[in-house]
């Protein structure tokens, strides 16, 4: 959400930056509801003026005999007094539609980021690993190993774009999102979070989900939205609350079930497990000061890099261009890893700082140690990782020519110290 008050103070500045993502002229819609709202504003406030001058005269002119003078000032009082609620109500009326107007544009991107179209623009700024050379590279659900995947079964349980996992596939999937938490947890200094799937919609609000991408996300009959990401969850934890600034940044990570329409992905990833309406992902969310934000983007990038780089797979990092970007981030680093089977690199991580867009929706604020009025925080979040998007790597990335696929070492000691997954799909 912007402030209305800076863009009355730098409308331009405001439009040169939501130009860059390919909105244009964005402020004199937002200025002339503003310059209406606040005229009703003050309509009411001059009528209830007039009325509370007038409610004074009334009493007088009555006490002194004055009948045409008590009438009219009666029939004042009435007046202004449907007067007041009218131009209330139009300043409510206005008032929401302002927020609503507000709430449907991107964030402002940050000023280093590259212009682009699409993904095309992205720029690269970094690389980890070196792609292995497999002859005859499969994809994840043509490898013998992977014979625990199961599609069939699953689309008759619930249609496409659902897998059900089976023995050694479960049991991967399980130990990949173990060891990202112990890591996040135990090296990263993330605190561990269990939070609901299911939330209202103000939280839907909060991080952005809501208005603008109501047909990405699914709703229950009583009303709760199933949360496409935990930052969802994790994020608003901090919604309508003042805190401390010496309790920032507040660090979090959550492995929850995760659900997405895919409304806007038709035909695109339909084999496979690498684009679900169900999945599981290990989030990672900080609140921080807005001073100290942008360095947050790189630490909570570090922590996902380093699991992939715990994991031996290799990977690149994007920063994204404006046209590629999410619209609550200012600033997005993709991180994509190598996948074998499509020889090339996907993403499995997008890390993103949103400065004080959601804060805003959230009502998110904290107190200055130096005293002064409560600020808005500054939020992030991002993947770490994708747990089902991992899985696919490490089975692609570690397959063998006799149909086996060698497992990370970091993941034996979660997997019974076994160290590979045999071409008959059995742990060994």
């Amino acid at each position: 959400m912007h402030d209305i008050r800076a863009i009355r103070e730098n409308p331009a500045a405001f439009d040169a930056a939501l130009a860059r993502r390919g909105v244009s002229d964005a402020s004199s819609g937002l200025l002339k509801i503003d310059g209406d709202r606040r005229a009703a504003i003050l309509a009411a406030e001059t009528a209830q003026a007039e009325q509370n001058k007038a409610s004074k005269e009334v009493g007088a002119a009555k006490g002194r005999g004055d009948e045409a003078e008590f009438e009219r000032l009666r029939a004042l009082v009435a007046e202004k007094k449907a007067e007041v609620g009218e131009m209330n109500a139009r300043a409510k009326e206005l008032d929401e539609a302002l927020t609503d107007a507000l709430a449907r544009l991107p964030n402002l991107p940050h000023d280093d980021i590259p212009d682009g179209a699409d993904e095309a623009d992205n720029v690269e700024i970094h690389r980890w690993g070196t792609p292995p050379e497999i002859a005859g590279a499969k994809e994840h659900y043509d490898l013998p190993a992977a014979r625990g995947l199961d599609f069939e079964t699953a689309a008759k349980l619930s249609g496409s774009r659902f897998v059900v996992l089976r023995g050694a596939m479960a049991r991967l999937h399980r130990a990949l999102a173990q060891f990202m938490l112990d890591t996040h947890v135990n090296e990263h200094g993330l605190t561990e979070t269990m939070t609901p799937v299911l939330v209202r919609d103000e939280a839907m609000f909060g991080t952005g989900q809501l208005p603008k991408f109501t047909e990405d996300s699914y709703q229950t009959t009583n009303g709760w939205w199933l949360i496409p990401t935990s930052e969802v969850t994790l994020t608003n934890t901090v919604a309508g609350d003042v805190l401390e600034e010496a309790d920032l940044p507040i660090r979090m990570t959550a492995h929850t079930q995760c659900f997405r329409s895919e409304a806007g992905s038709a035909g695109r990833d339909t084999a496979g497990m690498l684009r679900q309406h169900q999945f599981e992902k290990v989030e990672m969310v900080s609140i921080t000061h807005p001073d100290h934000s942008r360095a947050e983007l790189d630490r909570m990038t570090g922590c996902a890099q380093a699991i992939l780089e715990k994991l031996g797979l290799p990977y690149r990092t994007v920063v994204l261009c404006t046209g590629d970007m999410g619209a609550g981030a200012r600033r997005t680093h993709d991180i994509e890893v190598w996948l074998p089977g499509q020889n090339t690199y996907r993403e499995i991580s997008s890390v993103s700082v949103c400065g004080d867009f959601q804060a805003r929706r959230m009502n998110a604020r904290f107190k200055p140690e130096a005293g002064g009025k409560p600020e808005f925080v500054h939020t992030l979040n991002g993947s770490g990782l994708a747990v089902g998007r991992c899985l696919i790597a490490v089975l692609e990335n570690g397959q063998q020519p006799d149909g086996s696929v060698a497992l990370p070492a970091v993941l034996h000691g979660y997997l019974g110290g076994n160290t590979q997954i045999t071409a008959e799909g059995a742990l060994a």
